[in-house]
């Protein structure tokens, strides 16, 4: 290296984080995290509760302010486990028992949607005569499932579970066949030099070529699943959160329906995240987050 070549000042503080302890560097990190992923969101909605708040304590609102839905609700939140029998029962048992019938109907969306977005991923002549079937039949809106299936089931539960089922299946079916459809051509021919059977390949090649897309199709199914009991279990009545909603509503109750409101976003975004958090698992990080 010639006298005239200098040598590019390192920044002080990369030089103090390479010779910093590692737990050091490890709480740097944590703090970059937590104010470029947590802050910005704490600071949004802290501005929309504010918002709200003044709003809401102004003369004739129509809306109860943050303060008052806090004050209205707190035997509510302080105790969501009260049962005083019948449906007279606190908002975690009324989430439990919603969760309840999505687990049963999104379970039976997941094993019949994968079967046949294979099927109609792998066979032209299937994807020809089912996709415009699927179609028509996924833009049917939940409820009105809910008078076919009450006539059919004659129960509530059973119905609100197949409303389910056939909210969710939709997306699950289609992300399926377009993932099994967009299989790179190299791995069918490596299966056929190897000579794997149909059981290696749907497990070896075929499923986790698509496992980005289906996880994609689980991910909105299990949001439509969410939606779907909420609004079914208002017309079906029994232990539910959505049918607490409506008998808050035909009581007057704007806080407590508020209250159920958060509650619903907060178990909708954590079932979003939990098959966000498995696909990335099984997928290695393919899949969306």
């Amino acid at each position: 290296m010639s006298n005239s070549e200098t040598i590019a000042p390192i920044p002080l503080a990369t030089a103090a984080m390479r010779t910093a302890p590692a737990w050091q560097a490890s709480l740097v990190s944590a703090g970059r995290t937590f104010l470029s992923r947590v802050v910005p969101p704490i600071v949004i909605i802290g501005l929309l509760i504010l918002i709200w708040q003044i709003l809401g304590s102004r003369p004739g609102a129509a809306l109860p302010s943050p303060s008052q839905v806090v004050n209205d609700t707190w035997e509510l939140i302080v105790d969501p486990f009260f049962n005083n029998g019948g449906n007279d029962v606190g908002l975690a048992w009324q989430i439990l028992a919603s969760l309840q019938r999505v687990a049963y109907g999104y379970t039976l969306a997941v094993v019949v949607g994968v079967g046949l977005g294979v099927l109609v991923g792998q066979s032209t002549w299937a994807l020809r005569g089912l996709d415009p079937l699927f179609q028509v039949l996924r833009t049917v809106p939940p409820l009105a499932w809910l008078p076919i299936s009450l006539a059919g089931f004659r129960d509530g539960n059973p119905s609100a579970i197949f409303v389910i089922f056939i909210t969710s299946i939709w997306p699950i079916i289609i992300n399926t066949s377009v993932g099994i459809r967009n299989i790179p051509e190299d791995y069918r021919n490596v299966a056929r030099v190897v000579r794997l059977n149909g059981v290696e390949y749907f497990g070896k090649i075929m499923l986790p070529a698509a496992a980005p897309y289906i996880f994609s199709g689980l991910r909105i199914g299990v949001g439509l699943s969410w939606l779907a009991i909420i609004a079914a279990e208002m017309l079906i009545g029994g232990v539910g959160i959505g049918f607490f909603i409506w008998d808050a509503w035909n009581s007057s109750r704007i806080s407590d329906i508020i209250l159920a409101l958060v509650y619903v976003g907060l178990v909708g975004f954590t079932l979003d995240r939990i098959v966000a958090w498995i696909g990335k698992k099984i997928t290695r990080g393919t899949s969306a987050g």
